[in-house]
């Protein structure tokens, strides 16, 4: 009976989960369903199909970002001269064409680096997880872009109307509006609604998704080897929907962070040019939340004095493979955020790119440095090669809300900088007892605030007028003055903006995970099991195996141990024949004799 009993509710069980995946599955329909991008009427269309909405003389800017058709001169010439309006639509068509080219094909390489984040991850875990946590960071791609088109994008986006053209073109059907620069509530661009067909506002979702892809997969190598995939499912899911455009709407959506130069005169605002605080330095807390909430993973110890005492990853050189490739695609990460390859602000393009490479070379060679004065046990020189890749790693975080505001000499310090803090966090998170496998929280967490309060310090104010709408012809009483700092113009107000983002950054990042993730582990929704890591997560929460982990690598020994037994009984089975063989021959030989 009791037997019967299990049976019984071991079915229950199944049952009842699958009666709440379907009334999730029908209440995501139900939503869908609602979406007025789906069941708007087709002929409704804006933007490129009716006209020009995007591309014409409107988007033509002088060489600080500023549209020329406000301009005296250009009035008047469109008074006493139509060709030159058709011209310059012409011309605005072609440059705002360039431009969304260049912005996709960028974010095509933020696409790629979540390959680097794949493979970077495989090699730093142990071969009875690669499966898992490959699939983790796999999954985290599709399951975050469903969140970010069906609420993220509106949450995040939908005040940019405040930009009215940008760039890419005219974008004025993200018009919502906020509460007090805090969030963005505008239903009806839920869902991306396809009656709002403009090639800017389509341009800057994929961009911004594949950024925010790259939030969502932070804390996966961090949390990697002892939580639930179901977990992990929800988790990318309130992260795209929640952590990343919300904070992503207070600094790049025109939210109160933005607004601190115009509300509170501290500069030009929270400056962040591609995302150190956005994306790094709120990923790499969100990182620490889930690393402490889940504990460490079995078998891992603490010294408890800071000395490391790792679970070597089974493919040191898979993870550098992965770092290299995250370089790669970092470039198209940074030089894209400017989202133009044409007009006003283009020509920094080639300094974003080389200040990314400055700052990334300085940090890794200051980490191997670093790293081997700090733990060196002889007199042989003998390089770390995952902290090499940490340090390289860190400094591309540093560098990315500076790259288009710094020289090259500050690049080099900015990567410095980063290389130390690096070295010295490592130590400090397991000082304290935090299992982070893949130094998550120090690559992204400390260098990303690290590159957040940069811009205060080293920005040469040769880039940023009318950033975040402040000096649009004087700041500090200099005409075309861009973003300041401590070192250029002694700027003390853009100093404290950093310092407040990089306050926000904090808790926006580790509070809101914090209690999400003390969540899902009080209802037991979080860690798997002790019996399951043991095991490996491949073996228990995968339906296959790799060829290469450690399960498939038992049952291939005990396959070929139990052949080499079959074998080995055969020869004896033919040894013993062979034998009786011989003994009766002598026999027959002896009764003939």
């Amino acid at each position: 009976m009791d037997a019967q009993d299990n049976v019984f509710t071991h079915t229950k069980t199944k049952q009842y989960r699958l009666y709440r995946w379907l009334c999730v599955l029908i209440v995501l329909l139900l939503c869908l369903s609602l979406s007025p991008g789906l069941c708007a009427d087709p002929t409704d269309k804006l933007g490129d199909l009716h006209k020009y909405v995007s591309g014409n003389h409107n988007d033509l800017k002088d060489e600080y970002g500023n549209p020329l058709s406000h301009t005296q001169v250009w009035t008047e010439s469109e008074e006493n001269e139509r060709l030159a309006t058709t011209l310059a639509d012409y011309i605005g068509a072609n440059q705002t064409g360039i431009n969304v080219v260049w912005t996709l094909v960028t974010g095509f390489l933020v696409m790629f680096m979540q390959t680097g984040f794949s493979l970077f991850y495989f090699g730093l875990c142990r071969a009875k997880n690669a499966i898992h946590v490959f699939l983790t960071t796999f999954m985290a791609y599709p399951l975050s872009v469903l969140g970010f088109w069906a609420v993220g994008f509106t949450l995040m986006c939908g005040n940019m109307s405040s930009l009215i053209v940008t760039q890419l073109g005219a974008i004025g059907s993200l018009s919502g509006g906020d509460f007090h620069g805090l969030i963005v509530l505008k239903w009806p661009f839920f869902f991306l609604p396809i009656q709002h067909f403009e090639t800017g506002a389509f341009t800057l979702f994929l961009f911004q998704t594949v950024i925010m892809n790259t939030m969502v997969t932070i804390p996966i190598g961090a949390m990697a080897e002892r939580w639930r995939f179901s977990a992990f499912i929800s988790y990318a899911m309130f992260a795209s929907m929640i952590i990343y455009p919300i904070f992503g709407h207070w600094v790049w959506g025109y939210g109160w962070l933005a607004r601190m130069g115009i509300d509170w005169h501290l500069g030009h605002g929270a400056v962040d040019f591609a995302g150190s605080g956005v994306v790094h330095a709120v990923g790499g807390l969100t990182a620490l939340a889930g690393a402490k909430v889940l504990g460490a993973r079995h078998h891992k110890t603490f010294t408890g004095d800071g000395r490391l005492d790792p679970l070597p990853g089974h493919n040191i050189p898979m993870a550098l493979l992965g770092t290299s490739i995250l370089t790669f695609g970092w470039l198209g990460f940074n030089a894209g955020s400017a989202l133009t390859a044409v007009g006003g602000g283009a020509m920094r393009l080639a300094s974003i790119a080389a200040n990314t490479m400055i700052a990334s070379a300085s940090s890794t060679v200051t980490t191997m440095l670093c790293w081997y004065f700090l733990t060196r046990s002889g007199k042989r020189f003998k390089p770390d090669p995952m902290m090499c890749a940490f340090g390289m790693l860190g400094g591309l975080v540093a560098i990315t809300a500076s790259c288009a505001f710094v020289n090259s000499g500050c690049a080099f310090w900015i990567g410095t900088v980063a290389g130390i803090l690096v070295s010295i966090t490592i130590l400090q998170v397991e000082k304290r007892n935090i299992d982070d496998p893949v130094g998550a929280i120090s690559v992204h967490g400390a260098c990303g605030l690290w590159g957040v309060l940069a811009v205060g310090i080293f920005a040469d104010g040769n880039y940023g007028q009318n950033w975040n709408g402040v000096g649009i012809s004087l700041y500090r009483g200099h005409p075309d003055l861009g973003v300041c700092s401590l070192l250029y113009h002694s700027d003390w107000s853009q100093f404290w903006a950093q310092v407040v983002y990089a306050l926000a950054c904090a808790f926006w990042g580790f509070v809101p995970a914090l209690v999400f993730f003390r969540l899902q582990d009080k209802f037991g929704w979080l860690r798997s099991h002790r019996e399951d890591e043991i095991e490996g997560l491949d073996a228990t929460e995968i339906s296959t195996t790799s060829p290469t982990s450690e399960v498939a690598l038992g049952q291939t020994i005990k396959q070929l141990r139990q052949e080499m037994q079959a074998r080995e009984s055969q020869i004896n089975s033919k040894v013993e024949k062979l034998r009786e063989e011989l003994i009766r021959r002598e026999v027959i030989s002896r009764d003939t004799d």
